[in-house]
């Protein structure tokens, strides 16, 4: 039996770890938690300074046993788990279950997973620091007090089955607030003008700009009929120097956002992919909020650079974290080794590590070197100037390896513009030739809606949250259907281009799409209620500056300058006078808004939360005929459906003819609109209107999934006909019945039997079914 027990969090890290230390050290997973509060309304006592009742889960069970008797049978048992508060408070756990003792037992953390670090941190161990887990407690209490005491408010006075968070109330009040910034925004429109010059060679042209706007077409017509006439003169021409600096290495926010830009990774997903590499021993720990690089990282790096690039793409930089709750001994997201451009792994695990070995390096290279010139054209008949810049690179720098993305690239550039464009040789005083001006209509743009990555920045800035938190808040927000990541489609909207060419002034009308939305976040109409719920009757929990400085409480914990129970105590008794006052006096909230009068009825139309979500009603429970009601489509909300569309609703289901002898009715359900023929379901097309569609296009879409279906059959059993080989998503199976069927690897598909359907059938009964996990 080895002498040393060394406990970590996942199997990935201790197997990288077992191959840094020699046969006197066995190292073992925890995977994850080993126990969390009990799930019943007395996990925590709040009459007794919040005394919690742990328990260990049914799935750790076996894990905790076989620690227990590893413990026992070792001289020292090492907890290795990670360094932040929620490791601090894994190791505590260990050591309460496993029955540990002091005199065998040290904690040791580290940054990284390399045979140095591991063998600095056994060289200097040390005990558990309660403060780190005292902070954990607090939060974790705190979430689980705000959880259980808000949801049986939100159930009685909003609707069944619903739950509210602290730090995900605040996430999802950004996203409902953003929402209506721009359901309130009233686009104005300007007229931008460019004009595009040539010197006397006209091949070498450029681009100027009006840096005014025009308000009415008629002052740009003007100013662009004044110009047909015009001579264009270089008044004065400017060059300068201008250096850009690189950004610093990533911290867990910045890599989450850049991550989304550049890979278009959802931030679990960055995450998840970090995590593969930090315990793969590839990149450094990967929840932190610090920029600073350690000594060690600061010469790997130099030397990198001098090696890779040669020594003027060197600049030694020192980063200091703006943020006060940071630790500055923690270090930025980085690689272990910076020899190593590139790593095996898959296609994620290669682009997020090469993302962050880009950043990394690139924050010790120089600055790049640029010259820019700014010429200003003067026009003959009137008052204003063209400005047309460009600039030259005079030495690349970080360039050379990284530029960083900023969220305004992902908004469309609607005029096709590029910056760092060269100008051509130009003088002051130089007459210039006019090949083509334009002043075109633009829209301002409402406030952008939130990405996952931006809304990380948002926390960040705000002071809500912390680097392991990021994550778990955007997925649950979403699990609880609070707020949707979705596409949606944009609008036409026509904008008037005038156009000077050759002395002609022309106007023409064109289209262009308006509001296209990708991976963007929407509140759902629940999301709104629960929202507009919580502000009204608990403004505590979604009021930014309280939630900051409850964040800012769990640091003065984490560092030993408050304790952890005044802070639950000065929280949890105000809050717990919130929740008895407004079960006892808040009226039910479901957003409920008239619309107007059925024309057809003469009866009230309604929208609001019903018992299975947003519906449009018509009538009231009052009336002699029950009221009717239709759900509201995907993209409508309750605060900007119009009445028009509300009634539109009820148009559905209708009868769009017959069939083969049975009628066709299309209709809308859960997953969208579909067409209901002969007790058979058929999916209408997403670009197809349930409202335009004929008997035709019907027969058309119920024959294309008949024709598409057969595609999938591979062969019909005659003994059966609802036994039959298809082709399914990973390769052919057995549908027989309701059962899906796995085929025998190696079988041949066209000598299957019927009585091989029936044994496979009967073994596939037989096996014990997974049960389906619920989240915790």
């Amino acid at each position: 039996m080895a002498k040393n027990l060394l406990i970590v969090e996942s199997p990935a890290k201790a197997k990288t770890i077992e191959g840094y230390l020699g046969k006197d050290f066995l190292v073992k997973s925890s995977y994850g938690h080993i126990r969390d509060l009990v799930k019943t309304d007395d996990a925590i006592d709040t009459a007794d300074n919040f005394k919690q009742k742990y328990e260990v889960p049914a799935d750790k069970k076996a894990v905790v046993s076989e620690l227990k008797k590893l413990a026992k049978e070792a001289e020292t048992v090492w907890l290795a788990s990670d360094e932040d508060r929620e490791g601090e408070a894994i190791s505590w756990h260990l050591y309460e279950t496993l029955g540990l003792r002091d005199d065998k037992t040290k904690r040791i953390v580290f940054h990284e997973i390399t045979k140095p670090a591991i063998l600095k941190a056994i060289e200097t161990p040390r005990g558990i620091d309660f403060n780190l887990v005292n902070a954990q407690q607090a939060r974790r209490v705190l979430d689980r007090l705000v959880g259980f005491e808000l949801s049986p408010v939100l159930w009685k006075k909003v609707k069944p089955a619903l739950s509210a968070g602290r730090v995900q109330s605040v996430a999802v009040r950004l996203i409902v607030d953003r929402e209506r910034e721009i359901n309130r925004f009233k686009a104005e429109a300007a007229f931008k003008v460019v004009a595009i010059f040539h010197t006397d060679n006209p091949k070498e042209l450029f681009k100027a700009e009006l840096p005014q706007r025009f308000a009415t077409v008629a002052d740009a017509e003007r100013f662009l009929a004044d110009c047909i006439n015009a001579t264009f003169v270089v008044n004065s021409l400017e060059t300068k120097p201008a250096k850009r600096n690189p950004a610093a290495p990533f911290t867990t926010s910045t890599l989450q956002q850049e991550a989304s830009r550049k890979l278009g990774f959802s931030v679990a997903r960055t995450m998840a992919v970090a995590q593969r590499l930090y315990e793969a021993g590839r990149i450094t720990y990967m929840r932190t909020d610090s920029v600073n690089l350690s000594d060690t990282a600061l010469q790997g790096a130099e030397q990198e650079i001098k090696t890779a690039y040669g020594e003027k793409y060197h600049k030694r930089r020192q980063y200091r974290t703006k943020s006060a709750g940071a630790q500055e001994a923690h270090e930025a997201i980085r690689p272990t080794y910076f020899d190593r451009h590139t790593i095996d792994g898959d296609n994620a695990e290669k682009r997020l590590y090469e993302l962050i070995w880009k950043r990394a390096i690139a924050s010790q290279m120089s600055e790049a070197e640029f010259e820019k010139t700014t010429a200003k054209i003067g026009i003959s008949t009137r008052s204003e100037e063209l400005v047309a810049s460009g600039e030259v690179m005079r030495f690349d720098g970080f360039l050379k390896v990284y530029f960083e993305s900023t969220d305004e690239d992902q908004e469309p550039n609607l005029d096709g513009d590029s910056d760092n464009t060269l100008l051509p040789p130009l003088q002051q005083e130089q007459q210039v030739k006019l090949q083509r001006m334009t002043a075109t209509e633009r829209f301002s743009r409402p406030p952008a809606r939130y990405t996952e990555a931006s809304l990380v920045k948002k926390l960040e800035e705000l002071g809500i949250g912390r680097p392991s938190t990021y994550a778990p808040t955007i997925s649950t927000i979403q699990n609880r259907g609070y707020v949707v990541k979705e596409e949606r489609d944009g609008k036409p909207r026509d904008y008037r281009v005038l156009e000077l060419t050759e002395g002609k002034l022309t106007m023409q009308t064109k289209t262009e799409i308006t509001g296209a939305e990708k991976a963007k976040l929407f509140p759902t109409d629940i999301g709104v209620v629960v929202n507009d719920f919580l502000v009204e009757h608990f403004k505590g929990i979604v009021d930014f500056n309280f939630t900051a400085k409850v964040e800012k409480e769990f640091d003065e914990i984490a560092q030993g300058m408050k304790e952890w129970t005044d802070m639950l105590h000065s929280f949890y008794g105000p809050f717990h006078n919130e929740v008895e006052t407004t079960i006892k006096t808040a009226d039910r909230a479901t957003n409920e808004r008239e619309l107007g009068t059925d024309p057809e009825t003469g009866k009230r139309v309604s929208v609001r939360i019903g018992r299975f979500g947003p519906m449009v009603q018509i009538g009231s429970a009052d009336d002699e005929e029950k009221p009717r009601f239709a759900s509201l489509r995907p993209g409508q909300m309750i605060e900007t459906i119009t009445f028009e569309e509300a009634l539109d609703l009820f148009k559905l289901p209708k009868k769009v003819g017959e069939f083969e002898g049975k009628e066709m009715t299309v209709a809308i359900g859960r997953f969208g609109p579909y067409i209901r023929h002969d007790n058979a379901f058929y999916s209408l097309p997403k670009d197809v209107d349930p409202h335009n569609v004929t008997t035709e296009s019907a027969i058309q879409i119920i024959q294309d999934k008949r024709r598409k279906d057969s595609e999938k059959v591979i062969k019909v059993f005659d003994e059966n006909p609802e036994a039959r080989i298809e082709n399914g998503r990973w390769g052919p199976f057995i549908r027989f019945g309701k059962q899906n069927i796995k085929i025998p690897k190696g079988t041949d598909i066209q000598s299957i039997t019927y009585d091989n359907v029936l044994q496979w059938a009967e073994a596939d009964d037989k096996k014990p079914k997974k049960k389906a996990r619920g989240r915790k």
